[in-house]
């Protein structure tokens, strides 16, 4: 059984900034945020992150390993072709029940899948300086 596309990992600074100007989502111990590269390329590229708040280093590397098995299990199914993911831990991503922690990594990506409608703007009004009432 193979996969429809492939997986690969981000691992310069430049392709996770890039990543940060996509969408995000925010859910429990996860945050995700998606590019869509639009290269027409069938892979998925991942990068995973702790910032210091989380903990020490210890606490952060397992942060990231937890977060990385999710998005092994998960990004298969639920990842777009074509695009690059972010995860980044949150206080709780070491600590967190599993189940819970792939519920929400399964939410984020769910939710980075659907296409979002484009934001409406405000209609304008004219300008109503220099009238009498």
């Amino acid at each position: 059984m193979s996969d429809p596309f492939k997986i690969e990992r981000l691992t310069s600074r430049p392709q996770f900034l890039a990543a940060a100007k996509g969408v995000s989502e925010a859910r429990g111990a996860v945050v995700v945020q998606r590019l869509d590269r639009q290269d027409g390329a069938a892979t998925v590229r991942l990068g995973f992150t702790a910032t210091r708040k989380v903990g020490g280093a210890v606490i952060r590397n397992r942060a990231k390993r937890r977060l990385r098995e999710a998005a092994r299990a998960l990004a298969p199914h639920l990842g777009v072709a074509g695009s690059d993911y972010v995860f980044i831990a949150r206080m709780g991503t070491a600590d967190r029940d599993w189940d819970r922690l792939l519920d929400d990594v399964k939410s984020a990506l769910t939710r980075l899948a659907t296409p979002r409608p484009a934001p409406k703007t405000a209609p304008s009004t004219p300008a109503t300086a220099g009238q009498d009432s």
